[in-house]
């Protein structure tokens, strides 16, 4: 996948080796770090499930105890199991063991599960074990990207800025950028400072373009892309003024992600 460039790459062979590199290693920090996002809300969830069972269950708990006890042990493990049947198949993926990662992720993405759903995407986009088809990838994102899953929104956002299998539109791209940008995907904040610099899909702001590319470099773990992102950020500072520095600074100190200002606004514990 490709990250959008502000301007212009040099002909310099080895620099476009180095962008090449610096897309491959976005890309899966993207994956990773959207994968432990939703493997850990579906924990929350599960956690949650359990104690409402327990809760509405009451005295039948206690008088069918065997039974329930049965359907815990069977359904429980099953569902761990599922967790790591997915973190297998997107190892699979990394490892280019393609055929694997497609059999386990296949029966779980018809199931529902926005992590397989996910991947399954990135198969069908980048043609891996699969032929490629945009079209197909385009379902399986929208689908885990509905349910939350920030790697198939950022690539929804980038097939509509690509006008892959929909018209171009950078609106449209812009508004599932900060679906996913608002989650802490740094491949969506980084591609939303883009949006704002050049004012494509949206109106052009250097502050909030400040304030994206500040996020994605303290969220990117890669020095390459964490690079970039600094650079574009630079670039757009000359053509600031010191209160709009300010500003811009302040933003990105006051940020939080999205899951963690709906724990605040209910007065829970806040997570990172």
């Amino acid at each position: 996948m490709a990250l959008l460039g502000l301007w212009g790459a040099t002909p310099n062979k080895k620099r476009a080796h180095v962008e090449r590199l610096e897309q491959k290693v976005a890309c899966l920090e993207a994956k990773v770090a959207g994968f432990k996002e939703i493997s850990e809300r579906r924990e929350r969830y599960l956690v949650a499930a359990v104690a409402a069972v327990v809760l509405l269950l009451g005295v039948t708990f206690v008088v069918n105890r065997e039974p329930i006890k049965k359907v815990a042990t069977r359904w429980i493990p099953m569902l761990s199991h599922s967790n790591r049947d997915i973190a297998a198949a997107y190892d699979a993926y990394e490892n280019k063991k393609y055929t694997f990662a497609l059999r386990v992720a296949r029966p779980t993405a018809d199931l529902g599960d926005p992590r397989a759903q996910s991947l399954l995407g990135l198969m069908y986009y980048n043609g891996r074990g699969v032929e490629r088809d945009e079209r197909e990838a385009m379902k399986w994102f929208r689908s885990a990207a509905e349910q939350g899953d920030s790697i198939a929104q950022l690539y929804v956002g980038l097939m509509f800025a690509e006008g892959k299998t929909v018209p171009q539109d950078y609106s449209e791209a812009a508004r599932w950028y900060q679906i996913a940008a608002n989650r802490g995907n740094a491949e969506a904040q980084y591609n939303l400072g883009i949006l704002y610099a050049t004012g494509d899909g949206l109106p052009q702001d250097n502050v909030l373009a400040h304030m994206w590319f500040n996020l994605a470099a303290a969220h990117f773990n890669s020095s390459i892309a964490r690079d970039r992102a600094t650079g574009n950020r630079d670039s757009v500072e000359k053509k600031m003024s010191p209160d709009q520095i300010a500003q811009a600074q302040a933003l990105a100190v006051q940020w939080q992600p999205e899951t963690r200002r709906a724990n605040a606004s209910r007065g829970a514990p806040t997570e990172m």
